[in-house]
């Protein structure tokens, strides 16, 4: 049986390379395998850079994240004062002169009641004519209308209000109780109003993950700061034709596959994990198994993929695990040990009598 030895482990080293399961390749520090990658506009075939996970890469990554959260469109003051657009209906009411009121008083039903502004922005008044009022705020209406029907009458006195708000819409879909367009009033309508209108938000929200559309351009907003943190930055004005979009977070799990304690999916709470959390919830590592110098992190990306290595021979290392937030859709991989791998060989080509015999002729040569 001895003599059978060398033979048997010139041909398992040799078949190191068939073992059951995934690694790692590494080519100077580049992925093995070319990805489709998009750069200028088209697709492209490339082999993905591993990057080290360091204190300058977390320090570097957290400073852009927070030049991102801090990228949101600019405070338009203009958006605290109502101003009248198409559709919207006024009611004017002159004293001491009810000719010039609505005849029927209250007695007309409110869709009907007051005057609408037609599809110029234009509304008629007798005596007046047509006075143009679109973009301009209650108390130059009023303005404006009293300047007017001065030229006929003394003393004139009157009040404008709207009593039917329909030019200014703003929409709020996705996870919140009951999407759908909401009108702005004279009360400034914020995100966490939108979202109070709405019914407020589903169990499956992704808060931190809030998306603004305006304007042709896609904003981010963490409303999960607003209401935990108080990030009041984070609390937009809305304008009209914004589209507000709370997103599900069914789908935002991190994966943890090879050598731990329970490869599984992870659901991503709140929007916040790190890598050490994962590797925790998956039970560990495999310390009789694992290799913790080849910790990785692979995250797909919008076809612009990354691959972040985590060398976590040294316990401290885990302070970096702990600052390094993943994200949806990351797979956490943990390499596997050499010994590890050569003994699964062993289980696949050797009786099982043959196995212990031969892992311990291994350690001793070692």
């Amino acid at each position: 049986m001895v003599r059978l030895i060398p033979p048997l482990l010139v041909l398992m080293l040799s078949a190191c390379s068939l073992t059951p399961g995934m690694k790692m390749q590494k080519d100077n520090n580049l992925s093995e395998l070319e990805v489709p990658v998009m750069k200028g506009g088209r697709m492209v075939k490339e082999k993905t850079r591993i990057v080290p996970i360091t204190a300058d890469l977390i320090m570097a990554r957290e400073n852009a994240r927070q030049q991102t959260v801090n990228n949101l469109p600019p405070v338009d003051i203009s958006n605290t004062v109502y101003r009248i657009g198409p559709h919207d209906r006024l009611q004017v009411t002159v004293w001491e002169h009810p000719e010039l009121n609505d005849p029927g008083g209250e007695k007309i039903l409110p869709e009907l009641a007051g005057k609408m502004v037609d599809d110029n922005g234009d509304l008629y008044y007798p005596y007046a004519g047509d006075i143009h009022v679109a973009g301009k705020t209650i108390s130059e209406v009023r303005t404006l209308l009293t300047h007017e029907l001065s030229k006929y009458f003394k003393k004139v006195k009157l009040d404008v209000r709207v009593l039917s708000f329909q030019s200014h819409r703003a929409a709020v879909v996705g996870e919140v109780k009951t999407p759908g367009i909401q009108a702005m009033t004279e009360t400034p309508l914020t995100v966490a109003e939108a979202i109070s209108r709405a019914g407020g938000v589903t169990e499956y929200a992704d808060m931190s993950n809030v998306a603004l559309a305006r304007d042709g351009k896609l904003y981010k907003i963490d409303v999960l700061a607003l209401y935990e943190k108080g990030g009041t930055t984070q609390n937009l004005l809305l304008k009209d034709g914004d589209v507000l979009n709370i997103p599900d977070s069914k789908d935002n799990k991190v994966l943890v596959m090879g050598e731990v304690g329970r490869q599984q999916a992870l659901q991503i709470n709140k929007g916040r994990m790190t890598l050490s959390q994962a590797l925790a919830e998956a039970y560990g590592l495999d310390f009789n198994a694992s290799r913790p110098e080849d910790i990785y992190v692979i995250r797909p990306g919008d076809m612009n993929p990354e691959i972040f290595q985590l060398n976590a021979e040294s316990p401290d290392a885990l302070i970096l695990a702990d600052q390094f937030p993943l994200q949806a859709h990351d797979t956490v991989f943990v390499g596997t040990a050499g010994v590890t791998r050569w003994s699964r060989v062993l289980n696949q080509i050797l009786p099982s009598s043959f196995t212990s015999i031969m892992s311990r002729a291994a350690f001793i040569g070692m």
